[in-house]
């Protein structure tokens, strides 16, 4: 999901956020675990280290996956490889939907009531439940759809920016739609969710937080400007019982992800002005906290790769608007490798459970919408490239 254009207008506000304490946010018995490492951004020269092209090796057979619909992303495959679940906004409803695949024939469906917003799908490991996160039972999640429709239907035009509406909440349903049941049922945008593995674990971002007590004047300022600010990581038991907050940095920490022995988690970070994103590491439990970007620009959507050898993610290292797939080794000791070379925006890239193929959602399309592509990965190359 593209959550960038809203934390770049934050600048008036970052001198303010620095400032302000951990007890200031209602965790006086918690410090903040950590800042991603820019206040302000200036558009970098380029490297020449990442002048380089190994696209065409790493990345063969590529096609584009999802070809329907205005434009889809936040694509994700089934445990066994063979199914596929992701996002898409189809004719006939201006809100991103969830949709499964069938990989073999290519064939897919919703799984989403149609109403409301949706996004961050998954599928369980072992069970035939799909995860999602849904506004359908917000009292306005009709009426809001109607006033979409108008609005686009007025020819106006606006940026594009995600919206972290509080309504939203965590569901999962049976890969037809069917049995779908409410996992979260706490105001505030509970979303980013996977199952881990073994299918016992929800990891999920939330900004609940800041909907579960008084804020000051400040905070309330915050919210209203971006409430991506509040966003946590946090963990439960499948069933939705069992809820434990993992990070407590002031901004961003969201869009995480398990390792596939189910050991580590890997997200992006803002620091608190919005301004850029580091890439991070974790234990499950939340410790050993590990930066492993540190460029100053907005670094996001990371990936493990099954081998659990190195994770690939996206960023804007060559220019503010020039998002490029790069990948760097676990430990973030050795220089990231350049991915992708094709012009356009690249991002949220995401494995095969065999490593072997790649989809992640790209620009690179005729009309230049953004839509899911495939491609095959080449690991071994990918291993050399890094010194692994």
């Amino acid at each position: 999901m593209n959550k960038l254009e809203q934390h770049f207008s934050r600048l008036a506000l970052s001198t303010l956020c620095l400032a302000m304490t951990s007890a200031a946010f209602g965790q006086q018995d918690q410090e903040p675990d950590g800042y991603a490492g820019a206040t302000a951004y200036e558009a970098p020269p380029v490297d020449a280290a990442y002048d380089t092209d190994y696209e065409s090796q790493l990345l063969t057979n590529t096609r584009q996956l999802i070809t329907e619909g205005a434009r889809s992303g936040e694509g994700y495959f089934s445990a066994d490889g063979k199914r596929f679940i992701f996002q898409a906004e189809m004719p006939g409803n201006p809100f991103y939907q969830i949709f499964l695949m069938d990989l073999e024939t290519e064939e897919y469906h919703m799984v989403s009531t149609g109403i409301g917003l949706t996004t961050c799908a998954w599928i369980h490991p072992t069970l035939d439940r799909v995860l999602f996160s849904s506004t359908h039972e917000d009292p306005q999640a009709l009426l809001k759809q109607r006033e979409e429709v108008a609005f686009r239907a007025s020819g106006e035009d606006r940026p594009y920016g995600w919206d972290y509406d509080p309504y939203y909440e965590i569901y999962v349903a049976d890969s037809d739609g069917g049995n779908l049941t409410k996992i979260t049922d706490t105001f505030g945008y509970d979303a980013e969710g996977s199952f881990s593995p073994d299918g016992s674990k929800i990891l999920f971002a939330s900004n609940r937080e800041a909907y579960s007590r008084p804020l000051s004047n400040v905070e309330l300022d915050l919210l209203e400007d971006d409430a991506s600010y509040f966003m946590d990581l946090y963990i439960m038991d499948a069933d939705g019982s069992n809820v434990e907050q993992l990070t407590f940095s002031p901004g961003y920490d969201g869009g995480p992800f398990f390792s596939a022995d189910g050991e580590k988690i890997v997200w992006r970070r803002f620091n608190p002005d919005g301004n850029s994103a580091e890439i991070w590491t974790a234990d499950v439990d939340g410790s050993n906290q590990r930066q492993l970007t540190a460029n100053a620009m907005v670094n996001w959507g990371p990936y493990f790769h099954p081998s659990g050898d190195y994770i690939i993610y996206s960023t804007n290292t060559l220019g503010h608007a020039n998002f490029e797939l790069f990948m760097v080794d676990i430990e973030g000791m050795k220089p990231p490798v350049r991915v992708s070379n094709t012009e356009g925006t690249d991002i949220l890239p995401v494995f095969s459970p065999d490593g072997n193929r790649l989809a992640w959602s790209t620009t690179r399309t005729p009309g230049g919408a953004s839509q899911i592509h495939i491609a095959d990965w080449n690991h071994e190359l990918a291993l050399e490239l890094l010194g692994l």
